[in-house]
């Protein structure tokens, strides 16, 4: 059993209680509660299912006091400060169910509360995608598409799937849209990085460029090659490689999330490599697919499947990759070295989805997104900036 506290003077105590010291008294609470004298010490747990408080009284507690309160309840219970007091944390009032800490007076009306490992911490999964590379100029290879990362569904380069990140309420959350690299009349730009963490952990590396008469560029899905040169190479596997030219003037498709770039050559320029169908918005959509190289007979190979990078098509019309899927961008089959350019990589985008009942996404400053709901889940969707997320 547990052992009575606070002590009363000239109180004796069993052994059984001497041996049951630290078993406090648990306080079940299965409505708003405002906190009182025979509080100290014990444990006030709150068990309902829709949101709750638990107010701080002023004048109640000493300084030294403890309380330990923790929410077993599916609703969000949140530590309020009644009149005239102040209640500080370093991590968040408003706790998940399974969370909890400890309350500590520092004076009648002041506290602090120090929360354990369970407060407001929750599951998000995410997709990121980052920007992908820049098709070449004049018969060079195509723009490898950005690299592709999930917690959910499916992975760029067929790797194992990511851990869902555990976020924390009213902590920030730094989000980076990786943009498309530019089209170029030799080699194009590589895309850059995407990313969602506390800690620079979760991070989905850039598009490599198309090479003009050079290697392809690495990247999270690596470049085509341009001339006799081998494609880009994938980073971390979170793509492919981008395909191998074969002759002067031939120019290879860029690496998809899904599948590696072709090889290109003058009969047939290289094909983009397609991208990777992921569900995590309620509905499958195909991202991060490779652009289509150029070569010398003024033909452009052909874009990954999925709305990625279309390759240099004609004389001199490549196609960029789409906007935030991360496509590759296609190479440029015109000849002319001072007109001839191939076509940006498309931007990356951040996906993020979580329990709607777990809390409530704000999108800071810096950062384009919506949000919108499928089935019990909310589905936030940057497409542009950086800054931070955070959830209450």
């Amino acid at each position: 059993m547990a052992t009575p506290f606070p002590f009363i003077a000239g109180q004796v105590l069993t052994a059984s209680q001497l041996n049951n010291i630290s078993t406090l008294i648990i306080n079940d609470k299965t409505d708003s509660y405002t906190l009182v004298a025979g509080d100290i010490g014990e444990r006030v747990i709150m068990n309902k299912a829709t949101s709750t408080t638990i107010t701080v009284p002023n004048s109640v507690f000493a300084a030294g006091e403890s309380i330990f309160i923790a929410n077993k309840g599916a609703g969000t219970c949140t530590i309020t400060a009644g009149a005239g007091t102040t209640v500080s944390t370093g991590g968040s009032l408003a706790l998940a169910q399974n969370g909890g800490g400890t309350l500590l007076a520092l004076s009648a009306s002041t506290f602090i509360f120090f929360p354990g490992s369970g407060v407001a911490g929750f599951s998000v999964d995410y997709l990121i995608v980052a920007g992908g590379g820049g098709g070449a100029g004049r018969f060079g290879g195509g723009g490898g598409a950005g690299g592709h990362i999930s917690s959910v569904a499916s992975t760029g380069g067929g790797s194992a799937l990511e851990p869902a990140y555990t976020v924390v309420k009213g902590t920030n959350y730094r989000v980076v849209v990786g943009a498309g690299g530019a089209g170029g009349t030799s080699s194009g730009s590589s895309g850059s990085d995407g990313n969602f963490s506390k800690f620079n952990l979760s991070v989905a590396f850039f598009g490599g460029s198309g090479g003009f008469n050079t290697t392809g560029n690495k990247g999270g899905s690596g470049g085509g090659g341009g001339g006799a040169n081998s494609g880009g190479a994938t980073m971390e596997s979170q793509g492919f490689a981008g395909g191998a030219g074969t002759a002067s003037g031939d120019g290879a498709g860029g690496g998809g999330a899904g599948v590696a770039g072709t090889v290109g050559n003058n009969n047939a320029p290289g094909a983009g490599g397609n991208g990777v169908s992921n569900s995590i918005t309620g509905s499958s959509v195909t991202r991060a697919g490779g652009g289509g190289g150029g070569n010398s007979s003024g033909r452009g190979g052909t874009g990954a499947s999925g709305g990625s990078g279309g390759g240099g098509n004609g004389a001199n019309s490549p196609t960029a990759g789409t906007a935030n899927t991360g496509g590759g961008g296609g190479a440029s089959a015109n000849g002319d070295a001072s007109t001839s350019s191939g076509a940006a990589g498309g931007s990356g985008v951040v996906i993020l989805s979580f329990a709607t009942s777990a809390g409530t996404i704000t999108i800071g400053a810096g950062l384009t997104g919506s949000t919108t709901t499928s089935g019990s889940n909310t589905i936030a969707t940057i497409t542009a900036g950086s800054g931070n997320v955070s959830w209450s």
